[in-house]
């Protein structure tokens, strides 16, 4: 059987020992595994919900940063990877859990928790560089801070994709003919 056959799963004619199509050389099973399973990645990928892409995503660039970070502070190597790979994990399974539980939050609780966890990991990081711990809780504090009023305001100014609805839906009432009455408070007698 022809090699080139054999690495790409495919029967060889057996008229001459080659693959061509019009000697009906088929796919071997291998083949077929492939294809299928190539179609079938593509269309979990596009299941993924963004609450679990975005937390990975960001786990990773924050692993790469801790690593940079530890880099430049003189940690070489082995142990640079090991603090890189281990903020990745914990960041993201940390960003797992806000962006599991997120739609179970109110806007300002939401907030806060974005807050607290970039806060903390920053803050962390920059510890990492030789700060002194108070310099370091300075840091991750406003940096929390930051995180927190950008997050009030993205969650606040784009109501309408937030997962439990407006934050304080306002009904207007009408008034004139054929407005809700039931919604009115009585009239105050005297």
């Amino acid at each position: 059987m022809d090699q080139h056959a054999q690495r790409h799963g495919a029967r060889a004619a057996r008229s001459h020992g080659t693959v061509e199509p019009e000697h009906g050389a088929t796919a071997g099973p291998r083949a077929l595994e492939r294809a299928p399973g190539r179609a079938g990645m593509k269309e979990r990928a596009k299941h993924i919900p963004a609450t679990v892409t975005l937390p990975i995503i960001t786990a990773l660039a924050f692993g790469c940063f801790i690593v940079f970070r530890t880099h430049t502070a003189g940690i070489k190597g082995g142990p640079a990877m090991l603090y890189g790979l281990s903020g990745a994990v914990v960041s993201g399974a940390l960003g797992l859990v806000v962006a599991h539980f997120q739609s179970t939050l109110i806007t300002e609780t939401r907030a806060a928790a974005y807050g607290v966890l970039f806060g903390c990991s920053l803050g962390w990081v920059y510890s990492l560089g030789g700060e002194a711990i108070l310099k370091s809780c300075a840091f991750g504090f406003t940096m929390g801070a930051v995180m927190f009023v950008a997050a009030l305001y993205v969650f606040r100014t784009h109501r309408t994709r937030e997962p439990h609805g407006l934050h304080r839906p306002h009904h207007p009432h009408h008034r004139g003919v054929g407005g809700d009455r039931s919604r009115r408070l009585p009239v105050a007698t005297h």
